[in-house]
């Protein structure tokens, strides 16, 4: 059956970004109507390390990785790899990345992601009290763990860079860090401990209460949402099953947005990481706080009844089937870390919307401001959510956002 549905406001996909900019416009008293063909809250929202990162500036592209990029993508024990297949469609993307990666965009795409990620913990605060989750607001920080003498005193000027960012992180020795978390095997080089970051219990939960909160108030269409057409008295949302008009659409899909923002008119070197996460049942997790061992390329994250290791960046698109080789990595890598753990009790792959330059798309249509993008959040679409929200909110308005959008423009390739 066809549903036909009018609206002020159109959100397309229903993760995390897209719910927060949904309780956002509500809050103003939009009328808003989600799609997304998925249960809302699903996918990356879901299935992420939980951390509310404040202190991710670093772009996935660096002179570092630029230099090591061959090695990296072509070696499948590797936390940055391609799958083969997907070279081809990938080579554009690739090209652009290896740009953004030179010292002086590498230096540009720090500031700019530092400027959004500055008030990530206040704002989560204060989303969590209005949908009353504060009870998965952990507050303890987050460490970057050096297994090595080498790699701890590497990671001073990765540090002395991100303070310039305005970012709060002491470097600990290996005695402060058995302190903090006695359960992790003694190293030899020590560990960054962010202080003022902050972790959600269960991630899933917590956009399971924002989903709640949101849908007391909005429509929601399950439904693939394919193709936006402007007319003279709106704009056209279409897909099977479904014909939604609505005066603003705002396109939320995460890493299926690309060829949404194609049918609005707007083309975007948007391309997809593939994450992975194992998790074992446990009464008390290990640590009490999310841990990096930043050589192995994940999350080790204690999370409610479960220790969620998370992470790794495959480049392989939205089709290929899962790789077991790197869920077998991960576990191996937990392994490294508390030897004891069996068999994993689940495991999960989901998609990150990865743009070359580790910036989101936020702001209007190069064809209308009646198209709104906010995707392409990589690594931090949690941690962005509520920010993005705010930004998306001023445009809808026609206020003056709180930050300068030249950086996150889609009209900025």
């Amino acid at each position: 059956m066809m549903q036909h549905m009018t609206t002020d406001i159109a959100i397309l996909g229903a993760g995390v970004v897209g719910l927060a900019i949904a309780e956002a416009l509500i809050a103003e008293g939009r009328d808003v109507v989600l799609v997304d063909p998925d249960t809302p809250g699903m996918g990356a929202s879901y299935g992420n390390a939980g951390t509310i990162a404040d202190y991710a500036v670093m772009p996935v592209g660096s002179p570092d990785v630029l230099k090591n990029l061959p090695s990296l993508l072509f070696d499948k024990n590797s936390p940055l790899a391609i799958r083969r297949e997907a070279l081809p469609s990938l080579a554009p993307w690739l090209v652009r990345f290896a740009r953004q990666s030179l010292p002086a965009a590498t230096r540009r795409n720090a500031a700019a992601i530092a400027a959004l990620v500055a008030d990530a913990c206040p704002s989560w605060e204060g989303l969590a009290e209005r949908i009353g989750a504060t009870d998965l607001m952990q507050r303890r920080g987050c460490l970057y763990l050096y297994e090595t003498a080498a790699a701890y005193r590497a990671a001073e000027t990765d540090m002395a860079f991100r303070r310039t960012q305005g970012i709060t992180v002491e470097l600990i020795d290996p005695d402060t860090l058995a302190q903090m978390e006695p359960n992790l095997p003694r190293v030899e080089g020590g560990a960054a401990y962010f202080p003022k970051a902050v972790f959600l219990a269960d991630p899933g939960h917590m956009v399971a209460y924002l989903a709640e909160h949101v849908f007391q108030h909005a429509g929601f269409i399950q439904a693939r949402a394919e193709t936006i057409t402007r007319q003279f008295d709106g704009t056209i949302v279409e897909g099977p099953g479904m014909r939604l008009h609505a005066r603003t659409v705002i396109i939320a899909a995460g890493a299926h947005s690309r060829a949404l923002a194609r049918s609005a008119g707007d083309r975007v070197p948007l391309d997809t990481e593939r994450g992975y996460h194992v998790e074992w049942d446990m009464a008390k997790p290990r640590l009490t706080r999310p841990t990096c061992p930043t050589t192995r390329g994940f999350y080790l994250c204690p999370m409610q009844g479960r220790l969620r290791v998370a992470g790794t960046v495959e480049l392989g698109g939205l089709a290929l089937p899962p790789s077991p080789h790197r869920i077998a990595k991960l576990v191996e890598g937990a392994r490294a870390i508390f030897p004891d753990l069996g068999e994993p009790d689940r495991t999960w792959m989901g998609f990150r919307p990865s743009m070359p330059d580790s910036l989101p798309v936020i702001g209007a249509s190069r064809a209308g401001p009646e198209v709104i993008h906010a995707y392409g959040h990589g690594h931090i679409g949690l941690t962005l959510a509520p920010i993005t929200a705010r930004l998306v909110a001023a445009l809808v308005a026609g206020r003056a956002p709180e930050l300068d959008l030249t950086p996150y423009l889609p009209t900025r390739f």
